[in-house]
């Protein structure tokens, strides 16, 4: 049987009114009282209807996040810093899991929103038009967590993911590579399509060295798919001398792929990693790596959020964080 706040009313003789201010934690309850009431409470094992609170409050202290795969680390690492933050502000977390799909992730958020959620951090590849049109038309905030929309609307945390692709395509070219291979993940994310390829192509010209799309190879993220890269780049005319993968998981694949093949990681071909999870020290030999501080991306998207939904004063809707290349021993 659910204890109810009537039971707890009753039981310790008091008004309703006086056990919602004692759980509430309003200060204006006599201590004889609020004691009487908690030991009621604790007694009867009542718990608060945290659905009937937000019903009454308009708030109901939960926040959804929707990632697209929780057993991967980047992801995982991300939702570690947004739970950390929600439980400092006391909120509660629903976490689901969009397996990247769109029909998915646009089924979660109505889910979310009919679960009455005070605001979403939302996390993909991919945002089209019609997550824009959901999110827009929400009666709650969404922030993005390393995550990018083309179209510029939604407040989000990132890195620059350009800006740390030339940081790594240049540094090869210092070193005299010409050819460059990039390993991304689907060309119809935004962060591949139109920052990281960009980032490549903007380096190379720089350089004068002229861009040869056989050195793009798309993934999908796994590591089965960096292997596949690597087959592919090691059948050209030209095979790599270095390569800049776009995911940790993938970057194994590459290293495996060119180790199977009799290729010596870093002196033949040099790898960089873009995620910098603990798979960078779990390879060998251990690999380098663009550090994009997961932990943070996720951490701010939630405080970010929580400003939101406290009707704060946001001076910044789009949070670039600082990137940098921590050097193992896939490169020279």
């Amino acid at each position: 049987m659910n204890i109810t706040i009537y039971d707890v009313a009753r039981e310790a003789n008091v008004s309703m009114a006086t056990v919602s201010r004692v759980v509430n934690g309003n200060p204006n309850v006599k201590p004889t009282t609020r004691k009487k009431v908690l030991e009621v409470i604790e007694r009867l094992g009542y718990r608060p209807n945290a659905v009937a609170r937000g019903l009454a409050s308009k708030k109901t202290t939960t926040v959804g996040v929707i990632i697209p795969d929780v057993s991967n680390m980047l992801y995982a690492e991300l939702a570690r810093g947004i739970e950390d933050i929600a439980t400092m502000y006391k909120y509660n977390i629903i976490l689901s899991n969009s397996d990247q799909n769109k029909d998915k992730e646009l089924h979660l958020i109505n889910t979310m929103l009919g679960k009455q959620v005070d605001g979403i951090v939302f996390m993909s590849g991919s945002i089209t038009e019609e997550h824009i049109q959901e999110f827009e038309r929400s009666s709650v905030p969404f922030v993005l967590a390393g995550s990018v929309e083309p179209f510029n609307k939604i407040p989000s945390v990132n890195i620059d993911y350009k800006q740390a692709t030339i940081d790594v395509v240049s540094e090869f070219i210092d070193k005299g590579h010409k050819e460059i291979a990039l390993v991304i993940g689907p060309l119809h994310d935004s962060i591949n399509k139109e920052l990281r390829l960009e980032g490549y192509k903007e380096a190379l010209e720089k350089a004068g060295i002229p861009f040869n799309e056989d050195y793009v190879v798309e993934g999908d993220y796994t590591y089965d798919s960096g292997i596949e890269a690597w087959q592919r780049l090691q059948g050209l005319a030209k095979v790599p001398t270095a390569v800049f993968v776009g995911s940790d998981e993938m970057a194994l694949g590459v290293i495996h792929g060119a180790q199977d093949a009799g290729v010596n990681i870093p002196e033949d071909v040099e790898v960089v990693s873009s995620d910098n999870t603990r798979l960078t020290e779990m390879v060998r030999p251990q690999l380098t790596s663009v550090v994009q501080p997961l932990y943070d991306i996720g951490a701010v998207s939630m405080r970010l959020l929580t400003k939101f939904m406290n009707k704060e004063t946001v001076a910044e809707t789009k949070v670039i964080l600082p990137h940098r290349i921590e050097y193992r021993r896939s490169t020279k």
